[in-house]
């Protein structure tokens, strides 16, 4: 197992930065910037410890754009 895969028994619902950069599927320089430009939001504070929820997580996925869905209008404006 890569030291990138969370085993699934580990699996819990506040991830560190590391663990959501993973989970979002992105690397963590990357989280950083979804983070600083508000895609993705603050962390919860347990101890001083930042966590990210995976549901917050979840929400910020959903929110993010699909691939084609500016593309077809731009599509049809080019075959016009």
């Amino acid at each position: 197992m890569s030291s990138r895969t969370i085993p699934r028994e580990a699996t819990r619902r506040g991830l560190n930065r590391e663990e959501a950069a993973i989970y979002f599927g992105v690397s963590a320089s990357k989280f950083d910037q979804l983070r600083k430009d508000g895609r993705v939001g603050p962390a919860k504070l347990i101890d001083g410890r930042k966590v990210w929820d995976m549901h917050t997580l979840d929400e910020a996925f959903d929110a993010l754009p699909s691939e084609n869905e500016n593309n077809d209008e731009e599509e049809w404006r080019a075959i016009l």
